[in-house]
C-alpha cells in the first residue's frame, strides 16, 4: 500500500497552495461580519461546531505541525526555536506597529497599548480607541477590534513551545512515538466531550498563566493542540500512514456526516487532517510552485483583519458581499506581498546564522 512518505516530496508538494487557499478561505468567511455584521458562514449547516473560518484555521494547524515536524528532526532545540521566531514576530511586529501608525495618522490613540499588549502574540488588547467602532463589526461587538484574526497566534506559539521542550529531550528522534501519544491523550479529552455533548465541546477554563501570555482557554488549546500534534505524528511516521484515494474519499464521507449529522471533533478531525495531508501530495505539479518561493499566507492572516475593516471603513461593503471581497482580496495580497518580500523574508535569511555546536547536538 502507498505511503505518505512515497507520495509526500519535500520540495515538490502542494502545501503552498494550501496555504494560500486556508488564508484566503479566512478573508472570505471573515466578509460576513467584518462587511454585512452577520456569522461567519457554516455554523447552520453543521449544527453549530464550526464554520468556514475556523475549518480553514484548523487545518493550518494540521499542516503547521507537520511541516515544522520535519525540522524537529534536524537540528536542536535552539535552532528550532530560532527559526520559529523568526517566521512569526518580525511579521507579527510590523503588522501590530502599521495598525497602530495607521489608527494615529487617523486620529485614534491607543495604538502604542495596542503594539504592547499584543507583541508576543496572545491578544491583550483587541482595539485602539474608536477605531472601526462604525464598521458593521464594530456595531456587531459593540467596541473596536483592530485584528481579530491574531486570537489564535498564542494556540500556535504554544505548540511550538511544546515541541521545542520534546526535541531538547531528544524525543522526535530518539521516542518519536511521544507525539502521537500527547496525541492520544488529547485525543481522548475530545472523545470525552463527545460522549457528553457531540456538538459541543465542554468549557475547561484557562491554562496558565504563562510568561508574557497570561492565561490561554484550556479546550481551544487541547483541541488545536491534537491537530498540531497529528501533522507532526503524520511527518514523524510517514513510512506507516497509508495514503490512497479509496482511504480519502472514505475520511471525505466522514468528514461531511460528521458537520452534518454531529461528532465533528472526534471523527471528523482526523478525516480532515487526513484529507489535508492527501490533498498536499495529490496536488498537480503544476500547482507545485504556488507559494514555494513567496509565501504569502502568513501576510495575508495577519492583515486581512484590518484591511477588511478598513475598506468596510472607507463604504467597500455598501454594495454587497462580492463586491466588498472583491475589493479585499487584492488589497489584502498587495499587503501580504509587501511583508513577505519587505519583512518576512529577510527576516527567514536570519534562520541559517550559525549555532555553536553544542546548540546544534541538544537533540542527538
Amino acid at each position: 500500500m502507498t505511503t505518505l512518505r512515497e507520495r509526500y516530496d519535500p520540495k515538490a508538494n502542494g502545501l503552498g497552495l494550501l496555504r494560500l487557499t486556508l488564508a484566503l478561505s479566512v478573508l472570505v468567511a471573515h466578509a460576513w461580519p467584518l462587511g454585512l455584521g452577520r456569522p461567519n458562514p457554516g455554523q447552520g449547516l453543521t449544527r453549530g461546531q464550526t464554520d468556514l473560518g475556523t475549518l480553514a484555521v484548523d487545518g493550518f494547524f494540521v499542516l503547521s505541525g507537520f511541516l515544522v515536524a520535519a525540522s524537529a528532526r534536524r537540528g536542536g532545540a535552539l535552532r528550532f526555536a530560532w527559526h520559529r521566531f523568526l517566521r512569526i514576530f518580525p511579521g507579527l511586529w510590523v503588522c501590530l506597529a502599521a495598525t497602530a501608525l495607521a489608527a494615529a495618522v487617523t486620529g485614534h490613540a491607543g495604538g502604542l497599548g495596542f503594539v504592547r499588549g499584543n507583541a508576543f502574540g496572545a491578544v491583550h488588547q483587541w482595539g485602539i480607541g474608536t477605531l472601526f467602532l462604525d464598521t458593521p463589526y464594530g456595531r456587531l461587538v459593540q467596541g473596536s477590534v483592530a485584528n481579530g484574526s491574531l486570537w489564535s497566534l498564542v494556540y500556535e506559539l504554544l505548540c511550538y513551545t511544546g515541541l521545542t521542550v520534546l526535541i531538547a529531550a531528544g524525543l522526535p528522534r530518539r521516542a518519536p512515538w511521544a507525539v502521537p501519544a500527547l496525541a492520544a491523550v488529547a485525543y481522548l479529552v475530545i472523545v470525552v466531550d463527545a460522549w457528553r455533548n457531540p456538538t459541543t465541546p465542554q468549557y475547561r477554563g484557562g491554562l496558565g498563566p504563562f510568561p508574557l501570555w497570561g492565561y490561554v482557554d484550556l479546550q481551544l488549546a487541547c483541541y488545536l493542540g491534537f491537530l498540531f500534534l497529528l501533522g507532526a505524528s503524520a511527518q514523524l511516521y510517514a513510512h506507516r500512514v497509508p495514503l490512497t484515494w479509496p482511504i480519502a474519499a472514505a475520511a471525505g464521507l466522514v468528514l461531511v456526516a460528521s458537520l452534518v449529522y454531529g461528532g465533528f471533533f472526534v471523527a471528523g478531525y482526523p478525516a480532515f487532517a487526513y484529507l489535508m495531508l492527501y490533498a498536499a501530495c495529490a496536488v498537480p505539479p503544476r500547482l507545485h510552485t504556488i507559494g514555494r518561493e513567496h509565501d504569502y499566507s502568513y501576510g495575508i492572516y495577519i492583515y486581512a483583519f484590518p484591511v477588511q475593516q478598513a475598506v468596510a471603513h472607507l463604504g467597500g461593503a455598501a454594495w454587497g458581499l462580492v463586491p466588498y471581497v472583491a475589493l479585499c482580496v487584492p488589497a489584502v495580497l498587495l499587503v501580504a506581498a509587501g511583508s513577505w518580500h519587505l519583512v518576512e523574508r529577510p527576516a527567514l535569511a536570519l534562520k541559517h546564522r550559525a549555532f555553536p555546536a553544542r546548540h546544534l547536538t541538544l537533540a542527538r
